[in-house]
């Protein structure tokens, strides 16, 4: 089973985070922890929080225009095979062929 850590220990962490332009890895090394438990820390702080921190937003927006960009593309594609079927059947429907 993990070892526990306080609550305050964990704030700490999450602050000195927040703080710093240190990445995930790096911080959590410098406190002995494994980048995943910070990472699970933060997922949970940002849950409980509500105003979730700028790069949970930045990551939330980019999320979303990741999806919406790829049902974009699917849809630009499904027009162009309509477009297509529409010119073909409109071809073969012409009088005198």
């Amino acid at each position: 089973m993990p070892k526990a850590f306080p609550k305050e220990f964990r704030e700490d962490v999450i602050r000195v985070f927040r703080d710093s332009d240190a990445s995930v890895a790096q911080v959590a090394k410098d406190f002995g922890i494994s980048p995943s438990c910070l990472k699970r820390w933060l997922t949970i702080d940002d849950k409980n929080s509500a105003d979730p921190s700028p790069a949970a937003r930045a990551a939330n927006e980019s999320d979303a225009l990741r999806e919406a960009n790829k049902r974009i593309k699917l849809l630009e594609q499904e027009n162009e095979v309509l477009r297509r079927a529409a010119a073909y059947l409109s071809q073969a429907n012409l009088p005198g062929k």
